[in-house]
Parts: C-alpha cells; structure tokens; sequence
C-alpha cells in the first residue's frame, strides 16, 4: 500500500505544469487588453470599457490588465511568482463578482473558467514557484 502514498513526481513539476497553463491563458488575454492582439481592444479600449460598462476606476482598469499580461510572464518564468499569482487570483475573484456571476456556472459567460484560473492561482501562491523557476534561483535558501 506504500507504493500509492509514495508521490509520482517531485512536487515541482506539477507547479511548473499549473504555473505553464496560466502563463498560457493570461499571456494571451492579458495581450488583448494591453496590446490588442489576439482579438482584443487594446488599452485604451479596454480600460473606456472597464470605466463605462463595469464602473471599474480607470487605475484600477489599468491594474487589472497589466497583472494579467506581467502575470503571465512572471508564472512562465516563476519570477516574483507568489506576488503575480495572488494578484491573478484576485484579478479572477473580481471578474467572477463583478461579471460572470450573475450568468451561472456554466461558460461562455459564467464562472466557471474564471474560478477555475483562481483556483489555479491559489494552489501556486500556497506551493510557490517550485525548484523549475528563477525566483529558486535567487532566493535559494542555504
């Protein structure tokens, strides 16, 4: 029965799995919001529509579209991982209050996919970068 307890991989490699899948999704929307690529408005676009449409203050527009597009590049690098992966999480708790709640649980509008990236950023900000990341390296402890 040992066997069965006994972990698979070293903790690290699903971190980097998770940390992967979420630079994937907020390199990609946070490149519509600030960018405008990849089918999206552009900053200016999308903070008019945060401000108009969400009542959401243009700084906070700002704040939200920037910790999606850096976030995404810190969790592909694992750097400064804990910080971005609790702004993600916060990104994602606002968007399901402030948008997709209202709709229900399932997607395209609802929450499912927004609760599914907090929960992804929540697992990395209690398990951290993991030993396949930059913050490892210069932070390493002796």
């Amino acid at each position: 029965m040992k066997q069965f307890t006994k972990p698979f991989l070293d903790e690290s490699y699903p971190v980097f799995i998770l940390r992967l899948v979420l630079a994937a999704v907020f390199i990609a929307h946070g490149s519509q919001k600030v960018l405008g690529i990849f089918g999206g408005y552009g900053l200016a676009t999308t903070t008019q529509f945060f401000v108009s449409k969400m009542h959401i203050p243009v700084f906070l527009a700002y704040v939200a579209s920037f910790t999606e597009f850096l976030g995404g590049f810190a969790m592909l690098l694992g750097i400064v991982t804990r910080i971005f992966a609790a702004g993600l999480a916060i990104d994602m708790a606002v968007a399901i209050l402030a948008v997709h709640l209202k709709n229900g649980f399932f997607a395209p509008s609802g929450f499912e996919f927004p609760l599914t990236l907090l929960v992804i950023s929540l697992a990395v900000f209690l398990l951290g970068p993991g030993k396949l990341s930059v913050d490892s390296k210069l932070f390493r402890a002796e």
